[in-house]
């Protein structure tokens, strides 16, 4: 198998130090190159022949903000994961830089400098798992399946968990000598990227016409949005609600740099307001998102912070739990890229009540996790590549309104 190879650049020595620790640290992934700015990434790039970049903001010479502008020029592909102190503070500049090209961001911990890196490794893994093993295999690489590193995560979380009980040396005398292995084995992630057949759901009804549009969609989630919302129909009638998974403090301007693109109103999700045609709401970060009929039958949107579901806050299953109970078979749900199975249960249960539902295709998908277990779990009627996603949409609510 090939390692997916990673640029970094920071112009903390430290921090290039941390992260490349975290890379050399993990299996299938190698250090490209480090640099200390924009500008010595520029220079190098060619020799570093990186799979993904892990990219600082605010840098001497050149900003990675200028980094993005200079590869958005030069027509330059190779996906970049933004990770940087400003990310937390500066909402905006993070939003443009995903307006630039970046496939995504992490927020580094406490300050730009800070030890504690290693309390996002495991997001920094999945991000570049994700971006660069997708990149790698377009250009002809093999490398290890995303869910290869979702159980190095799982593998890591087991120990963490055991270190807290019994110290770190003590939990790793005790995984290596006896049968009690960390939650997965490695040999065992290969054979779960292989997609099953899907099970059969018998809906209750016959799918009606549609009177709201339900999208779910975490990691690869940000670019392929703005590529549906681009070309949605701009005469749709029915509103969109939306869960991307997305830290708190981000969605809002999120959601107005869609609306910039997009010929319908995107908005950030407010508690208890009506649900209106002709608009896209998007799920708070941090924030649940449901759907609630009122006595009088008027439907409204509701947040609410309930624990986590399948490990976040806004969920898709919380979000289409409601559809399903409130619209049954006048709905429409869409599951897009992201990795773990948010949102696949209750895609099926939206299915049974007799929804139509739609799923991203393995080949255009940057995590084909979601849509793949919503697919095994026979609640995707059709599997959509993402540059046909917005005709299906669009299509599919015109026909049916």
């Amino acid at each position: 198998m090939d390692d997916i190879s990673v640029a970094i650049c920071d112009d903390s020595a430290l921090m290039r130090n941390l992260i490349s620790r975290i890379i050399d640290e993990t299996e299938g992934l190698t250090v490209a190159g480090k640099a200390m700015n924009g500008q010595f990434l520029v220079e190098k790039l060619d020799l570093f022949k990186p799979d993904v970049i892990i990219l600082d903001i605010e840098m001497p010479v050149m900003t990675g903000v200028e980094f993005l502008r200079w590869r958005k020029q030069n027509k330059v592909d190779v996906p970049v994961i933004i990770l940087s102190s400003i990310a937390e503070k500066g909402a905006a500049v993070t939003i443009e830089c995903l307006e630039l090209g970046a496939a995504d961001f992490i927020t580094k911990p406490n300050g730009s400098i800070s030890a504690d890196i290693s309390s996002v490794s495991d997001r920094l893994i999945e991000l570049i798992a994700s971006y660069g093993g997708s990149y790698a295999r377009r250009h002809g690489k093999q490398v290890r399946s995303s869910d290869f590193f979702a159980n190095l995560g799982s593998d890591r979380l087991v120990e963490r968990k055991l270190a807290s009980k019994m110290g770190a040396d003590k939990a790793k005398e005790f995984l290596a000598s006896t049968a009690a292995k960390p939650a997965s084995s490695f040999g065992s992630s290969f054979a779960s990227s292989e997609p099953k057949g899907p099970a059969t759901i018998e809906p209750l009804r016959k799918p009606g016409r549609i009177e709201v549009i339900a999208i779910g969609i975490s990691t690869g989630g940000p670019n392929a949005l703005r590529d549906v919302f681009k070309m949605i129909d701009p005469h749709l009638k029915q509103p969109v609600l939306v869960v991307q998974h997305m830290p708190a403090g981000f969605t809002k301007e999120f959601a107005n740099s869609l609306n910039k693109i997009c010929a319908l109103n995107v908005k950030e999700a407010e508690d208890n307001e009506p649900i209106e045609s002709g608009n896209i709401y998007i799920a708070p970060g941090n924030y649940h998102i449901y759907v609630e009929q009122t006595p009088l039958g008027k439907k409204m949107l509701r947040l609410s912070q309930e624990p986590q579901r399948n490990g976040h806050r806004p969920s898709a299953d919380v979000l289409f739990e409601s559809v399903a109970k409130i619209y049954q078979n006048r709905a429409l749900g869409v599951i897009m890229t992201g990795m773990g199975r948010d949102g696949a249960v209750q895609l099926a249960e939206m299915r049974k009540q007799g929804a139509w539902t739609l799923g991203q295709d393995e080949a255009t998908a940057i995590v084909y996790g979601m849509p793949k277990v919503a697919y095994e779990l026979g609640g995707v009627q059709k599997q959509v590549p993402l540059e046909k996603m917005a005709d299906e949409i669009s299509k599919l609510a015109r026909e049916n309104s």
